[in-house]
C-alpha cells in the first residue's frame, strides 16, 4: 500500500525516516513569486518578506492533475493507495484527491479527511505508515485513523490577524474588532466541521499562552498520559514557552517543535503558537 499525503500536514518533523510517504507541496504566492511548500524555502526569511510585501500572500492546493500523475506512477507499483489530507474544511485539496482518484480508476485510491491540520495530520500520517510497514490492511488503518482525528486536539493563538482574515479563515467583523482591541484570540481547529473555531481569547501574547495551557487543564488530568507537539510559525521563543508550561503540568511524550509548514504559515503570520495532544492511549502499538 501506497501512502500519500500533502505539505499541510507537517509530517516531515516528524521522523518519517524508512517510510514511503509520498508528499504533493501546496503553494504560495506573494505578489509575482511562486513558493513551493516544503521545497527548500528558508521559512524565516520568508515571513519577513511576507511582512515586508505589499501583497498579502494567496494559497492553493496541488492541482487535481498532479494527484492523477502521483496516483498512475504509484499504481503501478500498487493498486492500493492511502491519502491522507489537511481538512476540508479549510483548503480544497482533499477534493481535489477525490476528483483526481475518480479519475484514475486502475488505481484503489482512499482519500482520508483528517479534519484537522500541520501535525495533527501528521499524526496520522506517520500512524498509517507505520501501520502498513506492519502490515495492516486499508480497512483496519481507517478506523484508527478516525480515532486519533477524534481523540486529537488542536489550539494555538497568534499577535496580528490580517493574515487569517485575508485568508478568509475567521469572520471579518470579528477579526477587525479584535485587532481593534489589541485582543489574542484562543483558536481551535472543530473535530466534526475540521474549520477554525474561536475558543477563547487573552489580552496579552503572555496570558494567551497561558489560556492554551488553560484549555489543557480542562479536558486533563495531571496524572493523564498524552502524546504532544508544539508548533511555530516563527516564534520558536513562544514556542518553548509554552512547551515548558504544558511539560511543568503533564510531562506528555514529546515530538519535536515542528515549525509550521509555509502554506499554513501564510495565513497566519510569524508569531503562532500552538500545540497538538491527545492521549496516549491512542497511539498504543504505534
Amino acid at each position: 500500500m501506497k501512502i500519500v499525503t500533502d505539505s499541510g500536514t507537517d509530517s516531515r518533523s516528524l521522523n518519517t525516516d524508512g517510510f514511503e510517504i509520498h508528499e504533493l507541496s501546496l503553494k504560495v504566492n506573494i505578489g509575482e513569486k511562486t513558493y513551493l511548500d516544503g521545497q527548500g524555502v528558508d521559512l524565516n526569511g520568508f515571513y519577513t518578506m511576507m511582512d515586508q510585501s505589499e501583497d498579502l500572500p494567496k494559497t492553493s492546493q496541488p492541482a487535481v492533475g498532479d494527484f492523477v500523475e502521483l496516483y498512475k506512477k504509484l499504481a503501478k507499483e500498487d493498486k492500493d493507495i492511502l491519502s491522507i489530507h489537511i481538512s476540508s474544511g479549510l483548503s480544497g485539496t482533499v477534493n481535489a484527491a477525490r476528483t483526481a482518484a475518480e479519475m484514475v480508476p486502475e488505481a484503489n485510491v482512499t482519500v482520508v479527511d483528517t479534519k484537522t491540520l500541520s501535525v495533527g495530520s501528521g499524526w496520522q500520517v506517520i500512524t498509517a505508515a507505520k501501520a502498513v510497514a506492519a502490515g495492516w490492511t486499508k480497512d483496519q488503518i481507517v478506523p484508527l485513523l478516525n480515532r486519533i482525528a477524534a481523540s486529537s486536539r488542536t489550539i494555538y493563538t497568534l499577535q496580528e490577524l490580517k493574515y487569517l482574515i485575508n485568508g478568509g479563515r475567521i469572520s471579518h467583523m470579528k477579526g477587525l474588532l479584535a485587532s481593534i482591541l489589541n485582543i489574542k484570540p484562543l483558536i481551535g481547529v472543530d473535530r466534526e466541521k475540521g474549520n477554525y473555531v474561536q475558543v477563547g481569547q487573552s489580552r496579552s501574547f503572555k496570558s494567551a499562552l497561558q489560556g492554551l495551557v488553560n484549555l489543557i487543564t480542562n479536558g486533563f488530568k495531571s496524572n493523564d498520559k498524552m502524546v504532544a507537539q508544539v508548533v511555530h510559525a516563527a516564534n520558536l521563543e513562544g514556542a518553548e514557552s509554552l512547551q515548558d508550561q504544558v511539560d511543568a503540568i503533564f510531562k506528555p511524550i514529546w515530538y519535536p517543535i515542528c515549525q509550521l509548514s509555509l502554506v499554513l504559515g501564510a495565513h497566519t503570520g510569524s508569531s503562532l503558537v500552538g500545540i497538538c495532544y491527545a492521549p496516549a492511549s491512542v497511539f498504543e502499538g504505534f
